[in-house]
């Protein structure tokens, strides 16, 4: 199974990144391929509760790749950790299948409670670079968190999200209307002083309307 799960991790990379020119090219110098063999050989020692071990081999990953992931963290297969330089993934962090972190992403968790604390990540979601997801919650299936943005609150799948805290812009690629921004397109504040002067005009008729009515009723 570890090295079935070696292998989809080495043709995930094969496939999604254009600079990998073949299989054992990414076996032998892609640090984000080293990460997770290590990774899976440590995650079997902890869930053999030989923690000891388990978190000795993590160390010895994060060492020589500058990628930190937890032995109990739960990955998936055909996992592309692009570059992976200051990637952090806590130990009850889930990653789906066939998604992709690039360098300086934190899966982590808040607060010093025990139990799960860390994100669950579903299946091809895409992690920017310098992203921060953090906290317990779920990540739907094929979504895209922007780089540097930090992700505090569920995300539905399918949505793209960015931002400081990050909020979803697009849902299967389809850009959401925002509310309550407080920004009016300079097109939008054309329509509405053009409809101000229409109301403006508007009452000066009905003024001067409501005027001859009056002098109207004195003459008679």
């Amino acid at each position: 199974m570890i090295l079935k799960d070696i292998w989809l991790d080495v043709k995930a990379v094969k496939e999604r990144d254009p600079a990998a020119r073949n299989a054992f090219e990414v076996l032998l110098l892609y640090q984000g391929i080293h990460a997770l063999i290590w990774h899976r050989f440590a995650h079997w020692f902890y869930q053999h509760k030989l923690f000891f071990i388990a978190r000795m081999i993590s160390q010895l990953a994060r060492f020589f790749t500058l990628i930190e992931i937890h032995p109990g963290a739960r990955l998936g297969h055909g996992i592309l950790i692009d570059h992976g330089c200051g990637v952090v993934i806590g130990e009850t962090a889930v990653v789906g299948d066939n998604c992709t972190i690039y360098q300086g992403v934190t899966l982590g968790g808040i607060g010093l409670n025990k139990g799960k604390r860390h994100p669950t990540l579903g299946s091809n979601v895409t992690v920017g670079a310098g992203a921060k997801i953090l906290g317990s919650f779920d990540v739907g299936d094929n979504c895209t968190i922007a780089a540097n943005a930090v992700l505090l609150k569920p995300l539905e799948s399918n949505m793209t999200a960015v931002g400081i805290p990050a909020r979803p812009i697009k849902i299967g690629g389809v850009p959401i209307p925002q509310q309550g921004t407080g920004v009016v397109s300079a097109e939008a504040y054309v329509k509405l002083e053009g409809r101000m002067k229409d109301l403006e005009e508007q009452i000066l008729k009905l003024k001067r309307a409501l005027e001859a009515g009056a002098e109207e009723e004195e003459k008679l």
